[in-house]
């Protein structure tokens, strides 16, 4: 048989994002802002967010977070809900906040020559919304109705389910569009509180890149956002430790009437900071990524027919966000699914990757990187990233070198340590009945 060689893509790295190209500052408020120039398009994005996330809440609390964010462009001292959108719609641009379990994200986007309208717009939902009582009652009625759907979506229920196994007692078990019962008692005064201790300046990032010279950017944030002062702003709580399931802890959410059901199957990984997330995403693009899905999509999917879907995924946020696989089965398939998804991962603990399957991935990464980086938004989405978790803005420029230095022991080191076959969460939902 002929062997193949293989070899990574090799990049100009000063065409990507590097502290040549990147203006980066901190404003006296505390926000840091980064600009980078790119005048072969004539539209300015905007993205950015705030250290105001679910990640305090209690169970009783649950959604909080979500709504004050989406109650922030519901009403403002300048502007009613209607009329901020009349604003943004005038110019052609788009604004949206939303939160997750740590941040309010920021996205926004229009012509450059708009971008002090859009800043201004930000700023005034950021720092003097009213929060209508008629509007969130709207607001509560409309997420009501998105989570009497969510209620019934296998995906969902399958992914909550795998939450509170996966991190019973943390603050990644509750979710943060919240529950029926807690988005019906949240109240305009705890949105009021939750905004006065929560949003302010300090922590907040705002990235910019478009067809506005940097140092006019970083100039524009200021105008509008540097006189924003919160002295009543609380800290984030700290994220309290999390250690791997005690055995293969299974949870079977049954849903009557479904054509399929869905599985969640994995564990607490690394965090973003940790040293090894590069070996542990490479380990899990082989595992489920990959060409069509990995290992586990030749298993399950493409040779035993068994799923719709199945993949894997490392979250890689903040924390030890969840090294998970999911799949959608025919009902009857459920438990062969999961025994050969456990096989798979019992396989990558136990024997190194291939050279060709590592190099493979490893070309991929390199390669695509300049996809992620042609668009505005994808560039900024990357600023974000690399400021979020203190990379460096030579991240980018470094990106190939540190790609291409994960070894196949790197891989197994970063599997092993995370990924225990015998210490999962195994969440299924759909018609199969407790007995499943």
């Amino acid at each position: 048989m002929t062997k193949v060689a293989f070899s990574l893509p090799t990049l100009d790295i000063r065409s990507l994002p590097g502290p040549d190209s990147i203006l980066r500052r901190e404003l006296e408020n505390g926000i840091v802002v980064l600009a980078r120039e790119n005048f072969a398009s004539p539209s300015v994005v905007i993205s950015g967010y705030l250290v105001a996330g679910s990640l305090g809440e209690t169970r009783q609390e649950a959604g909080l977070a979500y709504l004050t964010a989406q109650a922030l462009m519901r009403g403002t001292k300048v502007r009613s809900f209607n009329q901020i959108f009349e604003s943004i719609e005038s110019i052609g641009a788009v604004l949206s906040l939303g939160a997750s379990t740590h941040i309010t994200f920021v996205q926004g986007k229009a012509l450059a020559e708009d971008l002090q309208i859009l800043l201004s717009l930000l700023s005034e939902v950021l720092r003097t919304p009213t929060f209508p009582k008629t509007q969130i009652e709207r607001l509560k009625g409309e997420h009501l109705t998105s989570l009497a759907i969510r209620d019934q979506d296998t995906g969902a229920r399958a992914q909550l389910a795998f939450d509170e196994l996966a991190y019973k007692k943390h603050p990644y078990s509750l979710p943060t569009s919240g529950y029926k019962d807690t988005i019906s008692e949240i109240s305009t005064t705890n949105i009021r509180a939750f905004y006065r201790q929560c949003f302010g300046p300090q922590g907040m990032v705002l990235v910019v890149v478009g067809a506005v010279e940097a140092q006019k950017a970083v100039e524009a944030v200021e105008g509008a956002l540097g006189g924003w002062r919160n002295p009543e702003q609380h800290t984030h709580p700290d994220l309290p430790p999390i250690g791997k399931p005690s055995g293969l802890l299974r949870k079977v959410v049954y849903l009557p009437g479904k054509s399929q059901c869905d599985i969640v199957l994995g564990t607490p990984g690394p965090s973003r900071f940790d040293e090894d997330y590069m070996a542990a995403s490479l380990g899990n693009s082989i595992l489920g990524r990959f060409g069509m899905y990995g290992r586990i999509g030749d298993a399950v999917r493409e040779s035993a027919g068994l799923a719709y879907y199945a993949y894997s995924s490392v979250t890689g946020g903040h924390g030890p966000g969840p090294w998970q696989v999911v799949a959608g089965v025919n009902p009857n398939g459920v438990e062969k699914a999961i025994d050969l998804i456990l096989t798979e991962i019992r396989k990558l603990v136990t024997k190194r990757v291939t050279k060709q399957e590592l190099v493979e991935n490893q070309a991929n990464y390199i390669g695509r990187l300049p996809l992620q980086l042609e668009s505005n938004e994808g560039v900024a989405g990357s600023l974000l990233h690399i400021e979020r978790y203190s990379l460096g803005l030579d991240y980018y420029q470094c990106f190939p070198d540190l790609v291409a230095a994960v070894t196949r022991d790197d891989v197994i080191r970063a599997a092993k340590r995370y990924l225990d076959p015998d210490h999962l969460a195994i969440a299924i939902a759909g018609p199969i009945g407790e007995e499943a």
